[in-house]
């Protein structure tokens, strides 16, 4: 279960990581992962504290009925609580199932994810030519 301190909850929240966020697909999920790296032009303001990282979970009806699209979230949940420490304050992650998370092994998941939060977390690359 993840702490209320690390859950989106308002779509303003959500709408604001897919945007600006780096997004990465792999298999069963895909990835938004903003940082506050991401933003090179924000500037904290003094006395402003960072918000611990938080996370966010998509799971539409295309994934399944309710109690399908409950249990990819609880494995969802249960695989993002264990690596948020990992990122630093402000960090913002959305996580969406995709339909074939319905029926993907509890491994798979956990590969995909991880997979997609590396790819996510890497630097950007310069496009050759600009």
């Amino acid at each position: 279960m993840l702490p209320a301190a690390n859950r989106l909850r308002s779509s303003r929240e959500f709408a604001d990581a897919v945007r600006a966020g780096r997004r990465v697909g792999r298999g069963t999920v895909v990835v938004h992962l903003k940082t506050s790296i991401d933003q090179p032009g924000t500037v904290e303001a003094p006395g402003c504290v960072m918000s611990a990282p938080r996370a966010g979970f998509v799971v539409s009806k295309a994934v399944g009925g309710a109690v399908v699209r409950n249990k990819v979230k609880r494995r969802l949940r249960h695989l993002v609580a264990a690596r948020l420490s990992a990122y630093p304050l402000g960090t913002t992650l959305v996580v969406r199932a995709l339909p074939a998370a319905a029926h993907a092994p509890f491994d798979q998941l956990s590969a995909d994810l991880d997979a997609a939060l590396v790819a996510a977390a890497r630097p950007r690359r310069k496009r050759e030519g600009s």
